[in-house]
């Protein structure tokens, strides 16, 4: 490790590395996995770990019958499943015609065939299967106007089912009357199944009516293809609908686990720890202004000889775009810390997406420092400008701050840590 100023970093990335790695499917999943059962076994899945699932499952159960769709660049070698990279998170041509054929897979199968289903997040996105009578571009238009539009994850959830034929439990309807198991990687605060990739194994409880208040609450305009599927009754498939009775939904590895790994290795450091919690919801840059304020309190309480401190949290923040920037919750989260923390001693942060990806950026996120808004000025950037204008990364990437991991094959949403040192020592 560095000095005083290199030290702190270096801690916290070890932190978010540690989250990371606890997650990897090939570490976690095996454990999760019955024998393999006898007779034809199919593999599906999506999301953004889903190949490294895959990948685990056959290294396990060796060479399976399969097809698993993942955002580009997240593909891993298989011997038998077939991989499928197609575009997150706006999707593509490729994610639908994928999602037809492992639909056609699935309609396939009978009574006595297992079918092991891999779902995390990204799967919304990755699984195209737009409403009758919706083309694929006003479904990414749809979908690119609900990322742009500040509503938290589950409410974007509720309407993506509701103009989908594949969301909504209505996967697992498909292999019907096969038996499904389901593994999950959480991503969702609050870990409910129904909304990790919009729950295409899990019956689903809501309306079109709510999905249509979703688009009204937060002003998303849509096509009028939308608007008339919205209007007649959906597809999806309601909890105790028979042919989700052979399902089986499992969440295997959540925020929380990541987190506890994270405050473990920490206390290795021989730092204080606090949990802020794992499932923090909001805009990015209300929370960062709220953090920050609690963080000066907190360190004007602390005594000289106190151990550093450090506060972790999980959970998925929200930025509602002002702006043509490039950036993401967590990058905007650490450029609403700085500015709210002008500068403070002795306070450190970072946050980062646990996939590697903070909003459409190949960056997962940033670390804020004492000294990134001296730096920032040095280089005759103006902060607020770049907040205003939602353009954390291109910030971040100027001043030296940004973090990127390339793929990690998991993702277990939002890893935030707020490192709080003695005065004496900042």
């Amino acid at each position: 490790m560095g000095g005083a100023m290199t030290e702190p970093t270096e801690r916290l990335r070890a932190l978010f590395d540690r989250a990371v790695e606890v997650a990897d499917p090939m570490r976690s999943l095996a454990r999760h996995l019955p024998a393999r059962p006898e007779g034809r076994v199919v593999v599906v899945g999506a999301g953004k770990a889903s190949a490294r699932m895959a990948e685990a499952v056959e290294a396990a159960w060796g060479p399976c019958e399969g097809l698993v769709i993942t955002r580009y660049g997240y593909g891993r070698p298989c011997r038998g499943i077939e991989i499928v990279e197609a575009a997150h998170p706006v999707p593509d041509a490729a994610g639908q015609a994928a999602t037809a054929r492992m639909l056609a897979l699935l309609e396939g199968c009978g009574e006595a065939d297992f079918v092991l289903a891999l779902i995390s997040g990204g799967a919304s996105a990755l699984l195209v299967a737009p409403a009758r009578g919706v083309t694929l571009e006003e479904k990414r238009a749809v979908n690119a106007a609900l990322l742009a539009s500040g509503a938290p994850i589950d409410r974007m959830n509720t309407v993506r089912k509701h103009i989908s034929r594949v969301k909504g439990g209505q996967l697992a309807a498909a292999a019907y009357p096969a038996r499904m198991l389901c593994l999950m990687i959480s991503d969702v605060p609050g870990d409910d199944p129904a909304f990790i990739g919009s729950g295409p194994t899990v019956g689903d409880g809501s309306s079109a009516a709510e999905a249509r208040a979703v688009l009204a609450r937060w002003q998303v305009a849509v096509p009028a293809s939308v608007t008339a599927a919205l209007a007649r009754p959906t597809g999806v498939i309601a909890p105790g609908d028979l042919r989700l009775s052979r399902v089986e939904n499992r969440i295997y590895a959540a925020p929380a686990q990541s987190l506890a790994a994270a405050a473990e290795r920490a206390r290795g450091f021989g730092w204080q720890v606090e949990s802020l919690g794992d499932a923090l919801e909001g805009e990015a840059r209300a929370v960062a202004a709220e953090h920050a304020a609690q963080a000066r309190v907190a360190q004007a309480r602390m005594g000289a000889a106190d151990a550093p401190l450090v506060w972790l949290s999980g959970g998925e923040l929200t930025v509602t775009r002002r702006g043509a920037g490039i950036g993401g919750p967590n990058a905007e989260y650490c450029l609403a810390l700085a500015l709210a923390l002008q500068g403070a001693a002795g306070i450190y942060a970072l946050a980062c997406d646990t996939d590697g990806v903070d909003g459409a950026a190949e960056v997962a996120g940033a670390i804020v420092t004492p000294d990134t808004l001296t730096r920032a000025a040095a280089l005759g950037l103006d902060a607020a400008e770049a907040l205003a204008a939602n353009d954390a990364h291109s910030f971040f990437a100027a001043v030296g701050g940004q973090v990127i991991t390339g793929p990690t094959l998991t993702n277990v949403n939002d890893f935030r840590a707020l490192l709080i040192l003695p005065p004496a020592v900042g």
